[in-house]
Protein backbone atom coordinates (compact mmCIF):
# COMPACT_ATOMS: atom_id res chain seq x y z
CA UNK A 1 0.00 0.00 0.00
CA UNK A 2 1.32 3.32 -1.25
CA UNK A 3 0.82 6.17 1.62
CA UNK A 4 2.06 9.13 0.22
CA UNK A 5 -1.67 10.57 0.18
CA UNK A 6 -1.55 9.95 3.45
CA UNK A 7 1.45 11.58 4.51
CA UNK A 8 -0.05 14.51 2.78
CA UNK A 9 -3.16 14.64 4.52
CA UNK A 10 -2.18 14.39 7.96
CA UNK A 11 -0.50 17.64 8.06
CA UNK A 12 -4.11 19.25 6.92
CA UNK A 13 -6.10 17.21 9.14
CA UNK A 14 -3.94 18.48 12.72
CA UNK A 15 -4.45 22.34 11.15
CA UNK A 16 -7.98 21.74 10.56
CA UNK A 17 -7.88 21.19 14.82
CA UNK A 18 -5.55 23.78 14.96
CA UNK A 19 -8.10 25.98 13.22
CA UNK A 20 -11.50 24.71 14.56
CA UNK A 21 -10.64 25.02 18.41
CA UNK A 22 -13.91 27.51 17.96
CA UNK A 23 -15.92 25.27 16.67
CA UNK A 24 -17.11 27.16 13.07
CA UNK A 25 -16.70 23.38 11.31
CA UNK A 26 -18.07 20.58 12.36
CA UNK A 27 -15.43 17.64 13.80
CA UNK A 28 -16.16 15.20 10.98
CA UNK A 29 -15.22 14.66 7.20
CA UNK A 30 -17.95 17.24 5.77
CA UNK A 31 -16.29 19.92 8.35
CA UNK A 32 -12.81 19.31 7.29
CA UNK A 33 -14.36 19.38 3.06
CA UNK A 34 -15.64 23.00 4.04
CA UNK A 35 -12.90 23.97 6.29
CA UNK A 36 -10.52 23.02 2.63
CA UNK A 37 -13.16 24.54 0.32
CA UNK A 38 -12.47 28.18 2.30
CA UNK A 39 -8.76 27.92 2.74
CA UNK A 40 -8.85 27.46 -1.25
CA UNK A 41 -10.54 29.98 -1.76
CA UNK A 42 -9.30 32.67 0.68
CA UNK A 43 -5.69 32.23 -0.43
CA UNK A 44 -4.86 35.76 -1.98
CA UNK A 45 -2.29 36.92 -3.59
CA UNK A 46 -0.53 39.75 -1.32
CA UNK A 47 -2.83 42.91 -1.54
CA UNK A 48 -1.73 46.28 -2.84
CA UNK A 49 -1.71 49.12 0.15
CA UNK A 50 -0.78 52.46 -0.03
CA UNK A 51 2.81 53.37 0.29
CA UNK A 52 3.86 49.64 -0.46
CA UNK A 53 6.58 50.61 -3.00
CA UNK A 54 7.81 53.01 -0.39
CA UNK A 55 8.66 50.23 1.67
CA UNK A 56 5.23 50.60 4.49
CA UNK A 57 5.20 47.91 6.37
CA UNK A 58 1.58 45.38 6.93
CA UNK A 59 2.16 45.84 10.45
CA UNK A 60 1.68 49.67 9.94
CA UNK A 61 -1.28 48.80 7.34
CA UNK A 62 -3.10 46.28 10.07
CA UNK A 63 -2.38 48.83 12.83
CA UNK A 64 -4.04 51.80 10.67
CA UNK A 65 -6.93 49.50 9.92
CA UNK A 66 -7.81 48.84 13.07
CA UNK A 67 -7.55 52.30 14.01
CA UNK A 68 -9.74 53.85 11.43
CA UNK A 69 -12.27 51.15 11.95
CA UNK A 70 -12.75 51.68 15.85
CA UNK A 71 -13.63 55.41 14.55
CA UNK A 72 -15.97 53.97 11.62
CA UNK A 73 -17.83 51.95 14.36
CA UNK A 74 -17.83 55.01 16.76
CA UNK A 75 -19.58 57.31 15.19
CA UNK A 76 -22.40 54.82 14.10
CA UNK A 77 -22.47 53.81 18.14
CA UNK A 78 -22.96 58.14 18.33
CA UNK A 79 -25.87 57.56 15.90
CA UNK A 80 -27.45 54.60 17.69
CA UNK A 81 -27.78 56.52 20.92
CA UNK A 82 -28.75 60.01 19.16
CA UNK A 83 -31.39 61.28 20.91
CA UNK A 84 -31.37 59.02 24.18
CA UNK A 85 -30.93 59.17 27.57
CA UNK A 86 -27.07 57.50 26.86
CA UNK A 87 -24.22 59.88 27.05
CA UNK A 88 -21.59 57.49 25.19
CA UNK A 89 -20.99 54.21 23.68
CA UNK A 90 -19.35 52.87 26.36
CA UNK A 91 -22.34 53.20 28.83
CA UNK A 92 -24.23 51.09 26.76
CA UNK A 93 -21.18 48.54 26.23
CA UNK A 94 -21.04 47.75 30.07
CA UNK A 95 -24.73 47.48 30.41
CA UNK A 96 -24.60 44.68 27.61
CA UNK A 97 -21.97 43.83 28.96
CA UNK A 98 -23.43 42.78 32.56
CA UNK A 99 -26.85 41.51 30.75
CA UNK A 100 -24.55 39.03 29.00
CA UNK A 101 -22.24 37.62 31.62
CA UNK A 102 -24.68 38.54 35.07
CA UNK A 103 -22.76 39.99 38.14
CA UNK A 104 -19.18 40.78 38.64
CA UNK A 105 -17.26 43.37 41.02
CA UNK A 106 -16.32 47.19 39.27
CA UNK A 107 -12.81 46.41 38.49
CA UNK A 108 -13.85 42.90 36.56
CA UNK A 109 -16.25 44.98 34.56
CA UNK A 110 -13.18 47.42 33.76
CA UNK A 111 -11.26 45.04 32.76
CA UNK A 112 -13.64 43.29 30.10
CA UNK A 113 -13.94 46.26 28.31
CA UNK A 114 -10.36 47.54 28.57
CA UNK A 115 -10.25 50.44 30.33
CA UNK A 116 -8.26 52.00 32.55
CA UNK A 117 -9.40 52.11 36.17
CA UNK A 118 -10.66 55.86 36.26
CA UNK A 119 -12.42 55.75 33.18
CA UNK A 120 -13.85 52.96 34.06
CA UNK A 121 -15.06 54.06 37.60
CA UNK A 122 -16.60 57.10 35.68
CA UNK A 123 -18.78 55.39 33.37
CA UNK A 124 -19.67 53.01 36.34
CA UNK A 125 -20.77 55.58 38.50
CA UNK A 126 -22.74 57.56 35.73
CA UNK A 127 -24.68 54.39 35.46
CA UNK A 128 -25.30 53.96 39.15
CA UNK A 129 -26.57 57.74 38.91
CA UNK A 130 -29.03 56.62 36.31
CA UNK A 131 -30.21 54.31 38.46
CA UNK A 132 -29.51 51.74 35.30
CA UNK A 133 -26.71 49.10 37.37
CA UNK A 134 -26.63 48.86 41.41
CA UNK A 135 -24.27 47.05 43.94
CA UNK A 136 -23.99 45.19 46.80
CA UNK A 137 -21.21 43.84 48.89
CA UNK A 138 -19.43 41.20 47.28
CA UNK A 139 -19.99 37.70 49.78
CA UNK A 140 -16.47 36.64 48.96
CA UNK A 141 -14.56 39.90 49.50
CA UNK A 142 -16.38 42.74 51.59
CA UNK A 143 -14.28 45.14 50.36
CA UNK A 144 -15.23 44.53 46.34
CA UNK A 145 -18.63 45.74 45.31
CA UNK A 146 -20.68 43.99 42.75
CA UNK A 147 -22.30 45.44 40.01
CA UNK A 148 -25.47 44.53 38.33
CA UNK A 149 -27.88 45.69 36.17
CA UNK A 150 -31.20 46.63 37.44
CA UNK A 151 -34.56 46.66 35.82
CA UNK A 152 -34.47 50.18 34.49
CA UNK A 153 -31.29 49.58 32.84
CA UNK A 154 -32.82 46.35 31.06
CA UNK A 155 -35.83 48.66 29.86
CA UNK A 156 -33.44 51.66 28.65
CA UNK A 157 -31.53 49.57 26.72
CA UNK A 158 -34.00 47.16 25.09
CA UNK A 159 -35.57 50.44 24.31
CA UNK A 160 -32.15 51.28 22.17
CA UNK A 161 -31.02 47.60 21.09
CA UNK A 162 -32.86 48.33 17.50
CA UNK A 163 -30.63 50.92 16.83
CA UNK A 164 -27.84 49.68 18.27
CA UNK A 165 -28.06 46.14 16.74
CA UNK A 166 -28.76 48.33 12.78
CA UNK A 167 -25.04 49.84 14.43
CA UNK A 168 -23.32 46.91 14.60
CA UNK A 169 -24.78 45.43 10.96
CA UNK A 170 -23.29 48.60 9.48
CA UNK A 171 -20.00 47.92 10.70
CA UNK A 172 -19.85 44.35 9.19
CA UNK A 173 -19.93 46.09 6.48
CA UNK A 174 -20.88 43.91 2.82
CA UNK A 175 -18.80 40.36 4.42
CA UNK A 176 -20.34 37.60 3.49
CA UNK A 177 -21.33 35.10 6.21
CA UNK A 178 -18.26 33.06 5.53
CA UNK A 179 -15.53 36.18 5.69
CA UNK A 180 -17.11 37.35 8.71
CA UNK A 181 -16.33 34.04 10.36
CA UNK A 182 -12.75 34.10 8.97
CA UNK A 183 -12.52 37.79 10.56
CA UNK A 184 -14.09 36.94 13.99
CA UNK A 185 -11.38 33.83 14.15
CA UNK A 186 -8.25 36.24 12.97
CA UNK A 187 -9.60 39.09 15.93
CA UNK A 188 -10.20 36.55 18.43
CA UNK A 189 -6.43 35.42 17.79
CA UNK A 190 -5.23 38.92 17.95
CA UNK A 191 -7.52 39.75 21.00
CA UNK A 192 -6.26 36.46 22.97
CA UNK A 193 -2.36 37.70 21.92
CA UNK A 194 -2.93 40.97 23.34
CA UNK A 195 -5.18 39.95 26.24
CA UNK A 196 -2.56 38.33 27.64
CA UNK A 197 -0.17 41.19 27.67
CA UNK A 198 -2.81 43.27 29.31
CA UNK A 199 -3.60 41.11 31.83
CA UNK A 200 0.28 41.52 32.91
CA UNK A 201 -0.73 45.21 34.16
CA UNK A 202 2.45 46.20 32.22
CA UNK A 203 3.95 50.37 33.14
CA UNK A 204 3.11 52.40 30.17
CA UNK A 205 6.89 53.32 30.18
CA UNK A 206 7.90 49.84 30.16
CA UNK A 207 5.53 48.42 28.00
CA UNK A 208 7.69 48.17 24.58
CA UNK A 209 10.69 46.97 26.37
CA UNK A 210 8.70 44.16 28.06
CA UNK A 211 6.93 42.99 25.03
CA UNK A 212 9.15 41.59 22.58
CA UNK A 213 8.01 40.29 19.24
Amino acid sequence: MKYKLLEEILPLIEQFEADNVNGNYANDAEGFKRWVANVQSNKLVDPHWEGKENGRSPESVISTLIVHMNRFAKSYSKAAIWGSDFSTQEEFIYLITLKSFGEMTKMELIKRNIHEKSVGMAIINRLLKQGWVSQEESELDKRSKMIYITETGLLVLEQQMGSIRHATRIVSGDLTNEEKMILINLLTKLSDFHQVIYDKNIATEQLLDKVKI
